[in-house]
């Protein structure tokens, strides 16, 4: 089975968004503290976290869940609503984002620029 966006709980119109616009992320980490901004078209979606402690963290539709991040290795994991995030930091040039949803995967690959 493929992974749509609508299967992890987005609207019609985000969706078709989500096709026609491409996304920028930006990761700033000092230590154990991070600031991931994800710009898409207009809309950007900030969200402050330290490795290990809850915090409230904005999904892509806006809500905003309580929830914590782990690291493990080059890997940062958080659990949003019954969505398993993971975010790879591959290498210096490949980030891996991959959402998964009652076993189905969505993975995207970016590109450094």
């Amino acid at each position: 089975m493929t992974l749509t966006l609508m299967h992890v709980g987005l609207p019609d119109e985000f969706i078709q968004k989500g096709k026609d616009i491409k996304s920028i992320s930006k990761i700033e980490e000092t230590g154990d503290h991070f600031k991931m901004t994800v710009t898409t078209g207009t809309k950007i979606l900030t969200n402050y976290f330290t490795i290990g402690q809850e915090t409230e963290l904005e999904t892509p539709t806006g809500e905003k869940v309580n929830s914590v991040v782990m690291r493990e290795g080059n890997k940062l994991k958080v659990s949003l609503n019954g969505i398993e995030y993971v975010t790879e930091l591959t290498d210096a040039n490949t980030l891996v984002n991959t959402m998964t949803v009652a076993g189905i995967a969505y993975k995207r690959i970016s590109k450094r620029m």
